[in-house]
């Protein structure tokens, strides 16, 4: 492993702590009773604290410095003063720990007492301090130049989502993203608890992927020796304990779904389901528009937020369309009573690409998707989907060409899914049949597989229930402005981290020789370098399999660009 100048250095220090006897990462408990966030609430002129955080700054003046201490509720400014730690002749806590081994990102301990600045600024003066845990590596930290510019600010998202613990400690407003979150979960849990609904847990390896149409990602249980797949929802499992006499259930599920990903999907997501018996989907719409009216609330203060360009309300109620009124308002075309070759030429007619694996449903998906879903900026619940989508949900109670369904459209995106449940144990396996036929048809989407032990379960009866999904990832992207869903997971998926190659000193002599913008002529690139034939040819082959360069013939020269 190739250090930097700097972590050298404090793997010096490291050494140096540990040959003065201090511990660099010692084990005691360290009795913390005060944060910075509490002691600024609660200030008082000569109260004594102790407080533990990462040092983040610090200004050395001789025998005083002033710093700046970061723990889990904000930074606070100490003040170190030789003769107030180091009381005796000895001087050395500070003048050799302090001022020369400690470093920007270790955390250490205080005990100390408040007192203000001449300008009013809430300070610990610090009386006695112990290294608690020494960094190695240097934090990201931007820097700021006489004129307030900041500049080498950890910005880049590939690096932070891959690093998000340093993400975390630089970039304060990150954590805030994620504070709110768990205000969020907290807030939707606190509403079910109270309406005594009863929070569960469902399997995450599945013997058969139910409950939504999507690819799974696919595992093999070694002592059963068959195969099993990762949740791509929890619906089944949930509707099953309905039938056991639950009246309601709920579920925040970790999801996968092995599909492709973008600003808006990652392979595994957060969603909750809920499952009320004797409600229908009517019933849902009032409680889903009061549920996230108190969730915009609780992580807001406000029912409004912010998401792009646009200012969104959450406060109910919200308005209701049907999916026919709203092809129909955008298309001009109505999917009433139209046959599935109609629904394809109208698509085409439209411009939407379509293929011949695509049924009726998956049709007019398409459609709403590509015309109609953008234009709904506001909480809009989109109703009464036709049949052919919806193979969990009852059919509608006044047309039989469609079904009791609605999704919550916000900024253009779906974050809610909700229906009043197919109880019929009859009808549910011929929609499972409908489904395996779309499958062999070749669509992707569409269920491969029918849970014998539901439709089981469905015989044996289940009440009137309705049943809503939430996609929390997409919610709190709503509530926090965040365009992308990797800004609200602690650690998304990322593709593998390339591993940092080991140079040799001609290869690292070479390839400095290089700029990457910068296509340069072979033979130049070799004189500079002073190496001989066999050195050469050796760095060059070398460099060639790191794929750290590329050579190539132009007009007939030999030429060399670093990649």
């Amino acid at each position: 492993m190739q250090l930097s100048e700097q972590e050298i250095v404090r793997r010096e220090k490291l050494s140096a702590l540990r040959k003065a006897g201090i511990n660099p990462y010692p084990a005691d408990l360290f009795p913390v009773k005060d944060t910075s966030k509490g002691i600024k609430e609660n200030f008082e002129d000569g109260k004594k604290v102790v407080l533990a955080g990462r040092l983040m700054s610090r200004r050395i003046q001789g025998k005083a410095s002033f710093a700046e201490i970061q723990d889990s509720k904000g930074k606070i400014q100490v003040y170190f003063n030789r003769d107030e730690i180091c009381l005796g002749e000895d001087k050395s806590k500070y003048n050799d720990v302090y001022k020369k081994l400690l470093d920007i990102g270790d955390f250490i301990g205080i005990e100390g007492e408040l007192f203000k600045t001449q300008v009013g600024e809430m300070t610990v003066m610090v009386k006695d301090f112990i290294l608690l845990s020494k960094s190695i590596r240097p934090l990201p930290l931007p820097k700021t130049d006489k004129d307030g510019n900041t500049y080498d600010g950890f910005t880049d998202p590939e690096h932070r989502y891959r690093q998000r613990y340093a993400d975390l400690a630089v970039n304060p407003k990150v954590k805030e993203i994620f504070v709110k979150r768990t205000k969020l979960f907290n807030a939707m849990r606190n509403f079910f608890n109270e309406r005594e609904y009863f929070e569960v847990e469902t399997p995450i390896l599945q013997s058969i992927p139910g409950g939504a149409a999507a690819r799974p990602f696919v595992t093999h249980h070694n002592a059963l020796d068959i195969p099993l797949y990762l949740r791509i929802a929890n619906e089944l499992y949930l509707k099953r304990l309905i039938v056991g006499g639950f009246d309601g259930v709920y579920e925040f599920s970790k999801n996968f779904r092995n599909e492709g990903m973008d600003r808006t999907h990652n392979p595994e997501f957060t969603a909750m389901e809920i499952y009320v018996a004797y409600k229908d989907y009517n019933w849902m719409m009032e409680f889903t528009e009061t549920l996230l009216e108190h969730c915009a609330i609780a992580v807001n203060n406000t029912t409004e937020a912010v998401f792009g360009q646009h200012k969104i309300d959450f406060k109910a109620p919200y308005k209701r369309v049907t999916m026919t009124d709203s092809i129909k308002e955008f298309t001009g075309f109505d999917i009433t009573g139209k046959s599935e070759a109609e629904i394809r030429k109208a698509a085409e007619d439209m411009g939407i690409e379509v293929d011949e694996t695509m049924g009726k449903g998956k049709l007019i998906d398409e459609i709403f998707g590509e015309k109609c879903e953008g234009n709904y900026i506001q909480p809009t619940f989109i109703t009464d989907y036709p049949k052919e989508m919806s193979p969990l949900c009852k059919e509608h109670r006044e047309n039989p060409e469609l079904t009791e369904r609605f999704e919550l459209m916000v900024c253009g995106k779906e974050i809610a899914n909700a229906y009043s449940e197919l109880n019929d144990p009859i009808d549910q396996r011929e929609r499972f049949e409908e489904q395996l036929k779309l499958a062999k048809k070749g669509d992707d989407e569409a269920t491969e597989f029918i849970d014998q032990d539901f439709l089981r379960a469905l015989e044996y009866g289940m009440p009137p229930t309705s049943g809503l999904g939430i996609g929390m990832d997409r919610l709190i992207m709503f509530l926090t402005n965040n365009q992308s869903i990797q800004e609200v997971l602690f650690f998304p998926q990322m593709k593998p981290e390339r591993k940092a190659v080991e140079l040799s000193e001609d290869e690292k002599a070479v390839f400095q020789l290089l700029k990457s913008d910068e296509i340069q002529e072979l033979e130049t690139i070799k004189t500079k370098s002073g190496l001989s034939n066999k050195k050469w040819d050796k760095t060059l082959k070398s460099l060639r399999k790191h794929k750290m360069i590329d050579v190539f013939k132009d007009d007939e020269t030999m030429k060399i660009k670093a990649v």
